[in-house]
């Protein structure tokens, strides 16, 4: 008899673990909403970044075009780059990315364009335990090819 009153004596012990569970859970969803958001504003900086590489890659002017041996040569300027990528972006719609920061414009061997632009990311919930947010930043080349 006093076996069973032992195992009928267990009143509350699931309250716990249904809170912990409970708590557990609301953490997962949180993370996951906060990489969700991480990831697609990634994936939207770098498609600015790639529009803007790619700018950067046709900045040059058609009478700069050289023809060697039938191929045309092509040398881009990093001032002209440069000066392509900040004029589309000043045009562009740029997805209401905070703090949006070009950080470089510019051509390494002459013939592709680098573009690397940052902004702001913030969590979208827990935004309390993160006032300032974090800063991402992307990077996109884009090469000019004739033929």
């Amino acid at each position: 008899m006093r076996v069973i009153s032992r195992l009928r004596d267990d009143d509350g012990s699931t309250l716990p673990l249904v809170a912990g569970f409970g708590a557990l859970g609301l953490a997962l969803v949180l993370v996951a909403a906060a990489a969700s958001s991480l990831y697609l504003e990634r994936k939207q900086l770098f498609t600015l970044a790639d529009g803007a590489a790619l700018v950067g890659a046709e900045a040059f002017d058609l009478a700069e075009v050289d023809t060697v041996d039938g191929v045309p040569d092509l040398v881009l300027e990093p001032d002209d780059v440069h000066r392509d990528v900040v004029t589309f972006l000043a045009t562009t719609p740029n997805g209401g990315f905070e703090s949006l920061v070009l950080e470089e414009a510019t051509t390494r061997d002459g013939a592709s364009a680098t573009v690397t632009l940052s902004a702001i990311w913030r969590p979208p919930i827990v935004t309390v335990f993160f006032p300032e947010g974090f800063r991402i930043e992307t990077t996109a080349t884009a090469r000019t090819v004739f033929g």
